[in-house]
């Protein structure tokens, strides 16, 4: 099993590349189940995430073909399978993003229930509502959700809470759907309105997209298109989380600020000084960051992707900071593993109360999920001695190569394999 190893306290500095938005790209995969044409998308991150779901769908009969080391062609005009096993699902909740596309092109789908999470519960029953609204008959059989449609109706439907990805399954599905669908109480994530623009160029007619009301006129079929995945604004704002906790001099290509807003105001606020452009961000930082308090919500606000990110900056900065998460029941799994190196921070249900200290030191710490893996290398970039980051799959399902962009930015960051690490 791999580990990272890191020697805290070298500044930060040079240029980075963002790599495509794994949030964006994992339904973007998804979609080539709509079309039998030919879907060609560039700047597809390689991460353990989307390697999983090229893998689900080649076992449904799409065929994929690399074309670059960040582009690939679908084609999803042999499906002869259309069936998501627990084997894949287990491994990659997002995989329930083919039930959408099943059901309103092929007439069914059969999707295993995703299992447990481990930063809390994220029950599928919003998509299972919104595909019955549009006219599904869905049933629980042997831990899979079943449905079947001749022809999915258009239909008006509001989620009972805001969901990121019952917003995408219920929007893929309604492209294909007769007459008209109204999505109410939808998410407004920069990734969605990534995929409704992909829709929209395989022939789609949606409006709405970045509201929390989408309408969306079903078509008979869609065709091919050419996309390229928008830049992950999860991974901008870690390097940027990690130059505020080490100081330097940093610039992020292929950036989207436009997407950032809440994460960069509270940088700001911690002390990075940050200027940006259409597509790139440049941040420097001197001394210490000041603690700033945070509250996670849904788009716009400040994103449950970047709290953990964030709370690893608060533990070395001047004060104290109160972090509220009000998305997930169980994220604050990473407090435990952040207190190893120093970090003094109290939990008190959904409240988190961190008191920044002068230093961390460096000690072996274990990574329980994809952003906890996050906050951890940014906290052993600010200790003093090493820290050996255990259990680092979890990372490799979100970053792209994160340790060999922060070896670029001068880190002192090193992947030891299963074998060195035995």
């Amino acid at each position: 099993m791999d580990k990272l190893r890191i020697t805290g306290g070298a500044p930060l500095a040079g240029e980075v590349t963002v790599s495509g938005a794994k949030n964006a790209a994992l339904p973007i995969l998804c979609a080539s189940l709509l079309s039998a044409e030919p879907l060609t998308l560039a700047n597809v991150p390689q991460l353990n995430d989307t390697t999983t779901m090229l893998r689900l769908l080649g076992t449904m009969g799409v065929r994929s073909e690399q074309t670059g080391t960040d582009a690939v062609i679908l084609q999803a005009d042999r499906v002869d399978k259309l069936e998501a096993p627990y084997e894949l699902v287990k491994t990659m909740r997002a995989s329930i993003l083919v039930l959408g596309p099943l059901v309103a092109r092929f007439g069914e789908a059969r999707v295993s229930l995703p299992g447990g999470c481990s930063i809390g519960q994220r029950p599928v029953d919003q998509h299972i509502k919104g595909l019955a609204a549009l006219g599904a008959e869905i049933s629980i059989e042997h831990g899979f959700v079943v449905a079947r449609a001749k022809r999915l109706k258009g239909a008006s439907i509001r989620t009972d809470m805001v969901t990121v990805t019952g917003t995408e399954n219920l929007l893929m599905a309604a492209v294909l759907a007769e007459g008209q669908t109204i999505l109410e109480n939808a998410a407004r994530e920069p990734e969605i309105v990534d995929l409704a623009e992909l829709l929209i160029k395989m022939g789609a007619r949606i409006s709405g997209h970045g509201t929390d009301r989408i309408v969306i006129d079903g078509v008979e079929r869609l065709h091919g298109a050419d996309h390229r995945v928008m830049s992950d604004r999860i991974e901008a704002g870690t390097f940027l989380c990690a130059v505020g906790a080490v100081g330097g001099d940093i610039l992020l290509r292929d950036a989207a600020p436009a997407a950032m807003g809440a994460t960069l105001d509270k940088l700001a606020e911690a002390g990075l000084q940050i200027e940006t452009g259409p597509d790139w961000i440049r941040a420097r930082m001197q001394g210490r960051p000041k603690a700033v308090g945070l509250r996670t919500h849904e788009y716009p606000g400040f994103a449950t992707d970047m709290q953990a990110q964030l709370m690893a900056l608060n533990t070395i900065a001047e004060g104290t900071a109160v972090i509220v998460e009000n998305i997930f029941e169980n994220r604050y799994m990473h407090v435990q593993e952040l207190c190893r190196l120093g970090a003094e921070i109290d939990i008190d249900g959904h409240t988190a109360v961190v008191r920044g200290v002068p230093r961390l030191s460096g000690a072996t710490v274990m990574a329980t999920d994809l952003r906890a893996s996050a906050s951890l290398v940014i906290a052993g970039l600010a200790a003093e001695g090493d820290t050996l980051v255990d259990r680092i799959y979890h990372l490799d399902r979100g970053y792209d190569r994160m340790e060999v962009k922060l070896q670029g930015l001068g880190a002192r960051i090193q992947r030891i394999t299963g074998k060195e690490s035995a």
